[in-house]
């Protein structure tokens, strides 16, 4: 009887020492558990306290699927023109245009470059979050507007981070896909034929202005003030007390841009800045052609002299005969005319990409111009395929002005 009673006791023992280490145990875990949760509470306060002004969504707070039932998604299945060139700029032929050019063989098929990535990584087609459609109106929305990336994250349902390497990557293999598109090209005329034609179109509107081929003019697009101090002092224009680069374009009768310099220091005259484009002047216009500027662009240097015409300064005082200075005046009012064409485009320009009103990125000169490049030729793009562009509805229109040019415009295409 003592032995089994001995047994029962040792028994009882054994059990109380495990429900003791499994006391521990669970004491330990429940003890590791809170100590991390509190550690990593405590890291997202100190977060919170030493960036108080960084705001951005995360996963919780968006749609749980960038691919169903975000706004983007509603507008992209609407299908409407409309709707389309409101947000983007484009129909939406054109739209799926430039999808089928390459953009989304080249979203589909391109690893995304990521830092904690192996760059060297095979794509997983369907693995993004956004398929191609969606990361090129995810690039247009942001070209388009002055919208913050909050407001991009909203519409697309995508975390900071992504967001930022899908419009990096997007805007980099659309520009290679604009490279390809003859209606995208920046393209100087050829041949004396090309020349009378966008002639012809500003004279029947301006009769004085035989030779004239387009308008030219610069542009000053706000910019980062940089630290380096030669950076800062290059883009500091000292007439506006503000930093810019400069621009200068050269605008078609029908609306495109033919000629661009992009991407130059705001402290530069346009002078120095439109050299490559007097050289186009100079070894690429037949004799008897011109561009139209406005008083305050300068003409070339003497051997481009005559091929830049402008309108006369305040105060000029003219000679010759009653109708010598009548013709001149006629003449005179008519530049002053058609030297507005160019300030339309600039307008266009800004009013078109929203992005170019926020002051541009300063540290990355190449990212700054693909940029300011991507926004011409998608200039060019919605002038030739969509049209909706006041130079364009100004001087086009004389070509279809009798029933008989209205029938010929509208067959074109079947003519050929």
């Amino acid at each position: 009887m003592d032995d089994v009673y001995l047994l029962h006791v040792l028994q009882q023992m054994e059990e109380d020492e495990d429900q003791v280490e499994n006391d521990l145990v669970e004491g330990a875990i429940a003890t590791a558990a809170l100590i991390t949760l509190a550690a990593e509470e405590a890291c997202q306060i100190r977060a919170e306290q030493r960036h108080p002004n960084h705001l951005y969504l995360c996963r919780a707070q968006l749609l749980p699927d960038p691919r169903t039932g975000t706004p983007w998604q509603v507008l992209y299945n609407s299908r409407n023109d409309r709707a389309y060139i409101t947000t983007m700029g484009f129909d939406v032929q054109t739209f799926e245009f430039i999808l089928d050019s390459g953009f989304e063989s080249a979203w589909s098929w391109t690893t995304i470059p990521c830092p904690d990535t192996s760059a060297t990584g095979a794509p997983r087609p369907g693995g993004q979050s956004l398929d191609a459609a969606g990361a090129l109106g995810l690039v247009l929305h942001y070209l388009n507007s002055t919208m913050r990336e909050i407001s991009l994250q909203q519409i697309f349902a995508l975390i900071p981070s992504t967001v930022s390497h899908y419009i990096t990557f997007g805007l980099k293999i659309l520009l290679e896909v604009l490279r390809k598109m003859d209606d995208a090209g920046i393209t100087y005329p050829h041949g004396v034929e090309e020349f009378e034609e966008l002639n012809e179109l500003i004279v029947a509107r301006h009769p004085w202005l035989t030779g004239a081929f387009t308008s030219i003019d610069g542009l000053k697009l706000p910019v980062q003030t940089s630290a380096d101090k030669e950076i800062e002092n290059a883009t500091y224009n000292g007439w506006l007390s503000e930093h810019f680069i400069s621009l200068v374009l050269a605008f078609s009768p029908k609306g495109p841009i033919i000629a661009a310099k992009l991407n130059a220091p705001g402290s530069w005259h346009d002078a120095h800045v439109a050299q490559p484009i007097f050289e186009k002047l100079r070894t690429q216009t037949p004799e008897g052609f011109y561009m139209v500027a406005d008083t305050a662009f300068p003409c070339g240097t003497a051997n481009i002299l005559g091929r830049i015409r402008a309108p006369l300064k305040a105060g000029q005082c003219l000679q010759g005969t009653t109708n010598e200075i009548q013709e001149k005046m006629a003449f005179d009012r008519e530049l002053l005319s058609y030297r507005q064409t160019a300030e339309w485009g600039n307008r266009t320009l800004q009013g078109s990409f929203g992005r170019l009103r926020i002051p541009l990125e300063i540290n990355d000169a190449e990212r700054c111009g693909d940029l300011l490049e991507t926004t011409v030729r998608l200039h060019n793009l919605r002038c030739r395929r969509v049209g909706f562009n006041q130079i364009q509805s100004v001087y086009m229109p004389i070509w279809r002005s009798t029933s008989q040019d209205e029938e010929v415009w509208l067959n074109f295409e079947n003519m050929l």
